[in-house]
C-alpha cells in the first residue's frame, strides 16, 4: 500500500469502462457546481410551495408559472415535465383534439427531446388512428383486443404489414387496459391469459400489460368490459404471489424477445398453413433471416390442440425434405425436424 501523497492537481486514475480521469481541482468544481445547481432547484421550490399559505389564486398562479415555463416557444406544460426526465406521453383519446395540433406539439417537443415518445391511446376509426401516427405520434393503441380467431389475426396483421399504414403505424399490442376488461379473459381462466400474452408478445414488437394481468385477474361488471372493483375508483392491495399467477411465464416471454431480433418489430411475419384451424402458425423473421423463428399458438383455452405443418424449405434456400436442428425456446430443448423427401 502507497501512502505517499499525491501533488496537488494530479489526475486519479479512472477503473475501465468509466469516464475519463480528471484532476482533482476540476472534480471539485464540478460537484461544487452541481450542488448550486440542485441547492438553487431545491431553494426555488420551496419558495414557490411557501405560496400554499397566501392562499389559493397566488399558488395556482404559481403552479401555471411551472406549466408555461417556455412558451409560446414551447407547448404548454412540456418544459415542465421534459426537465423532470419524463420522455414517455400516453396521450388520452387524442383524436378528440384538432390533429393540426398534435402535429405542432409532438414536432415541438421532439426537436428538443428526440427520444420522447407519445403513445396514441385512441380507440377510433382506422383511418383517424392512422392519421395521428402520421402526424407523429410514435405508437399506437390497436384494435389487438378484439381479434381473436386465426382468421381475424392474419388480416389485421396482413393489413398493418403490407398496406400503407406499413410506413407509418407503429402498433403496440395491450392485451388490456384500465378501460377494457375483454370478455376473453373474463371466461379463459389462466389458459386464456396465457395465449393472450403469447400472441402480444410474438406478433408486435410492443406489447403491454395493465396491473393484474399478470395475477390473472378477470373478475368484470356483469355484461360489460369493465373490472369489478376497477382501480379507476379504488386503490386496491394486491397479493403479488397468489396462486396461478404467470409471472414467470410473462417473464419467460421477454426474456426469449430481447434475444431474438425477430420479435422486435410487427414487420417480418409470414402465415403458414397448416391442419387446425384453432391454431395460429407463423413465422417471425429479420429482413437479413439471421433470426427466424416458427410460432404456433393455440387460440382455445378449453383444450389442448396438435398441429401438423409443412416447413417452407425453399425459404430457408435449402432443398425440400432437407432436416433441421431447431431449438424450443419455451421448453428448452433442441429437436430435430425431418420432412418427406
Amino acid at each position: 500500500m502507497n501512502d505517499s501523497p499525491r501533488p496537488a492537481g494530479t489526475a486519479r486514475s479512472a477503473p475501465d469502462g468509466l469516464l475519463p480521469a480528471l484532476p482533482n481541482t476540476d472534480l471539485k468544481l464540478a460537484m461544487a457546481a452541481s450542488g448550486a445547481l440542485f441547492s438553487g432547484y431545491v431553494l426555488v421550490h420551496m419558495l414557490g410551495n411557501l405560496k400554499v399559505y397566501q392562499g389559493a389564486q397566488k399558488f395556482d398562479a404559481y403552479a401555471e408559472l411551472l406549466r408555461t415555463a417556455g412558451a409560446p416557444v414551447l407547448p404548454r406544460g412540456t418544459v415542465l415535465w421534459a426537465a423532470r426526465g419524463v420522455r414517455l406521453f400516453r396521450v388520452d383519446n387524442p383524436h378528440t383534439k384538432p390533429l393540426p395540433f398534435w402535429e405542432w406539439m409532438i414536432r415541438e417537443v421532439q426537436a428538443r427531446y428526440p427520444d420522447t415518445v407519445f403513445l396514441s391511446e385512441a380507440f377510433t376509426r382506422p383511418k383517424v388512428m392512422y392519421r395521428l401516427a402520421k402526424v407523429g405520434f410514435s405508437q399506437s393503441y390497436t384494435y389487438f383486443t378484439w381479434r381473436h380467431t386465426r382468421r381475424e389475426f392474419e388480416e389485421y396483421l396482413t393489413e398493418l404489414t403490407t398496406t400503407a399504414p406499413k410506413d407509418f403505424f407503429r402498433p403496440h399490442f395491450f392485451v388490456n387496459t384500465p378501460d377494457i376488461n375483454p370478455v376473453f379473459l373474463q371466461t379463459s381462466g389462466r389458459p386464456g391469459f396465457l395465449i393472450r400474452a403469447a400472441l402480444a408478445a410474438t406478433l408486435a414488437g410492443l406489447w403491454g400489460v395493465y396491473n393484474g394481468f399478470e395475477l390473472c385477474e378477470g373478475r368484470a361488471v356483469p355484461g360489460k368490459e369493465e373490472y369489478l372493483d376497477s382501480e379507476k375508483y379504488e386503490i386496491r392491495a394486491w397479493d403479488w404471489d397468489r396462486p396461478g399467477n404467470i409471472i414467470p411465464e410473462v417473464t419467460q416471454l421477454n426474456a426469449i424477445r430481447k434475444l431474438n431480433p425477430a420479435l422486435h418489430s410487427h414487420h417480418g411475419i409470414t402465415f403458414l398453413r397448416s391442419d387446425a384451424e384453432g391454431v395460429l402458425l407463423f413465422e417471425k423473421a429479420t429482413p437479413d433471416r439471421s433470426n427466424v423463428l416458427l410460432i404456433a399458438i393455440g387460440l382455445d383455452p378449453n383444450r389442448e390442440q396438435g398441429v401438423s405443418f409443412e416447413i417452407p424449405h425453399w425459404r430457408f434456400g435449402v432443398p425440400e425434405g432437407t432436416a433441421f436442428e431447431a431449438d424450443d425456446l419455451v421448453g428448452g430443448v433442441q429437436e430435430r425436424w425431418d420432412g418427406p423427401s
